[in-house]
């Protein structure tokens, strides 16, 4: 009996959990995805959307190919392997980044920031059918819940003003977030592969697909040359914001699961609160801070460390007792 009680726990998925180090590399995370939306506001002034995503996959491509052939790696063969990585490209560059780029010709980056922060929430639910050990529980609706209103908090509810005005561009962030939520889960497929592997392939890919549609939309060659500021932004854009990103994007996925690792979408607006204050000199407001605190609840009941607390507390009292 013992024996079949160890086995059938040795065939039970572990619970996927975030570590100290998965969650730094979460916050370095949520720092370089923060400054996207403020490169994409500034590049999108001059470069057309599928343009700029264009820019944006070819040139952290070619930045991870040398990384990887400097790290003595090889992108793999041509096989079984790029077809997942084309289904990630579609679902991870290719729609996402066209479609928000789109909407923030129309909505302001604050607005895309609060829809894309239902990332989350459609990963818990696309989570829970699709995989067998990151599942919906109570604690993390609540902490889900109480992490988007965090966001509401800190990006402040002046931003919903604009519901209802360009419905088209809000729903295509939606969808974004949604194609965000697919690719966190489909993404677990790829465990066993470097990162920098994955993320170079998946953006070469990303690359192929949108050369053609650039090409025929928006005939880049016709445009006006940017300005510097504009280049500077999409450059911050692709080796930050994509090239570094996904080589961290892809280790935490690995190791934390996809729900855990798009709470990142909660604390991109901390972060972009917090860069502001620190380098653009701006003023960190009550709300900013209530904020921060209401997701630092919603992330501590997301990830389990609040109810484990809390059960060796009252164990420990129950035990005195």
């Amino acid at each position: 009996m013992a024996e079949a009680s160890r086995s059938a726990n040795d065939s039970m998925p572990a619970k996927l959990t975030m570590s100290a180090s998965d969650w730094l590399l979460l916050v370095l995370l949520s720092m370089l995805w923060g400054g996207a939306f403020f490169s994409a506001e500034i590049a999108l002034r001059e470069i057309p959307p599928l343009t700029l995503a264009l820019a944006r996959v070819g040139i952290a491509a070619a930045i991870l190919v040398v990384y990887v052939r400097a790290l003595g790696l090889r992108l793999p063969p041509f096989g079984a392997l790029w077809g997942p990585l084309a289904l990630m490209a579609i679902l991870n560059n290719v729609a996402p980044f066209t479609l928000i780029f789109w909407s923030q010709t129309h909505i302001t980056g604050g607005l895309a920031s609060i829809l894309n922060a239902t990332t989350p929430l459609f990963t818990i639910i696309v989570a829970h059918f699709a995989t067998s050990d990151d599942r919906i529980t109570s604690a993390r609706l609540v902490g889900l819940f109480a992490g988007f209103a965090g966001v509401l908090t800190v990006i402040g509810v002046d931003a919903l003003r604009e519901l209802g005005v360009h419905v088209a561009a809000q729903f295509a962030s939606l969808l974004a977030a949604l194609c965000y939520a697919g690719a966190g889960v489909y993404g677990r497929r790829l465990r066993g592969h470097p990162p920098a592997v994955l993320s170079a392939g998946m953006l070469l890919i990303s690359t192929l697909i949108m050369l053609p549609l650039a090409a025929y939309v928006d005939r880049p060659w016709m445009l006006p040359m940017p300005s510097g500021a504009a280049m500077a932004a999409t450059f911050a854009l692709a080796a930050g914001s994509t090239a570094a990103a996904y080589l961290i994007y892809f280790r935490i996925l690995a190791r934390a699961g996809a729900t855990n690792i798009l709470l990142v979408t909660f604390l991109i607006p901390v972060s972009a609160i917090l860069l502001g204050v620190v380098f653009l000199g701006e003023t960190l407001e009550p709300r900013h801070l209530l904020g921060m605190g209401v997701i630092a609840i919603g992330l501590a009941a997301i990830d389990g460390r609040s109810q484990r607390w809390l059960r060796r507390l009252f164990g420990a009292a129950s035990s005195r007792a």
